[in-house]
């Protein structure tokens, strides 16, 4: 068949639209999941880096801080990957300063050399007194406890203690045990004076004067109501608000116990803020979880048990086991009381 160059034209015309080489649309999908990623990391982030309790779902959530960063990294540098500058950026940024303030919880801080008077303390929630007594006086005695702060402590959990010994390696004891979860304890090699120093709360929360060789410590079980339950996280606020500041001119603080607050929630930062020092971020061990014992996926394990030393006491080291029976890891801390 002949052409003309009239067709020829428009063959040529044809050919190069047919040739042109065209970009494939984004997906729209993708870049929607994207913006809403950034929306709640952005929210969580401004949660936790403005200090807002708010409701228990935002409470729970801000205990899960360390998991929304990398989380909110890992999508940040997705979408720059995919080339969502905006998502991307934002994301990144965001990310990297809630990383400044949590990846120093796995670095030790700076440790002066100290003379003083040492101590193990050791705090345990005991689950409702069904944790193993006998693995509990078996740990206090070959790690050398000076002090056992106990939370959810039962009057069968005493007589179980007993039975295994306790009373013959720390002797003197503060025990405020109820049915239930709802008791709380100290036991020490040392004499205590028993000291009410937290207000009335809807849990026991034993408080004592610890008399050492040298410089005397107060130390309190510290057990406030969990935040997640379905009253609300108020009496959560209020007791952690109501836990002892340090005393400047008189003993030396330490609270030990199960906070059921993490280094994120605003609660705990306030005492911080106030002269405390997180005895496991001291020594780089911050990120640590102690709840729940059992390690799986769900849920999250997280770090709500903690000693917080005044700042003017020098940690030495912080482990952190399982306790048979309990879903709580067990927190063991050594410290420097310095001869002031």
């Amino acid at each position: 068949m002949s052409t003309t160059p009239e067709t020829d034209a428009r063959s040529g015309t044809l050919h190069g639209v047919a040739t042109t080489e065209v970009k494939p649309a984004r997906s729209g999908i993708a870049t929607f999941l994207l913006v809403l990623s950034a929306i709640a990391f952005v929210a969580a982030a401004l949660v936790r880096l403005l200090g807002i309790d708010g409701s228990r779902y935002m409470i729970a959530a801000t205990s899960l801080t360390p998991y929304i960063t990398v989380l909110g990294l890992l999508i940040g540098l997705l979408a720059l990957f995919r080339k969502r500058w905006v998502v991307g950026l934002t994301m990144t940024i965001v990310g990297i300063v809630l990383v400044a303030n949590v990846a120093p919880r796995a670095f030790p801080d700076a440790r002066p050399n100290g003379v003083g008077q040492q101590v193990r303390l050791m705090t345990a929630n005991l689950l409702t007194g069904i944790a193993d007594a006998q693995f509990i006086v078996q740990e206090v005695r070959r790690r050398g406890i000076d002090i056992l702060a106990m939370q959810e402590l039962t009057p069968d959990m005493v007589r179980d203690l007993e039975r295994a010994g306790l009373n013959q390696v720390l002797p003197n004891r503060v025990l405020l045990d109820e049915p239930g979860g709802s008791g709380s304890g100290l036991a020490s090699k040392y004499p205590l004076t028993r000291r009410n120093l937290t207000p009335p709360g809807t849990l026991q929360q034993a408080g004592a004067l610890v008399d050492l060789p040298g410089k005397d410590i107060e130390v309190v079980s510290v057990h406030p109501l969990p935040p997640v339950v379905t009253e609300g996280p108020e009496a959560w606020q209020r007791e952690l608000a109501g836990l002892p500041s340090p005393d400047s001119t008189g003993a030396i603080r330490v609270l030990a116990g199960d906070f059921n607050a993490t280094l994120d929630h605003v609660g705990l930062t306030r005492l911080l803020n106030k002269g405390y020092v997180d005895a496991a971020d001291q020594v780089g061990k911050g990120l640590i979880h102690t709840w729940p014992s059992d390690s799986g996926f769900w849920p999250p394990p997280v770090t709500i048990d903690h000693v917080l030393v005044d700042s003017k006491v020098l940690v030495d080291t912080v482990d952190v086991f399982d306790l048979p029976g309990s879903d709580h890891r067990a927190v063991v801390t050594q410290f420097v009381v310095p001869r002031l």
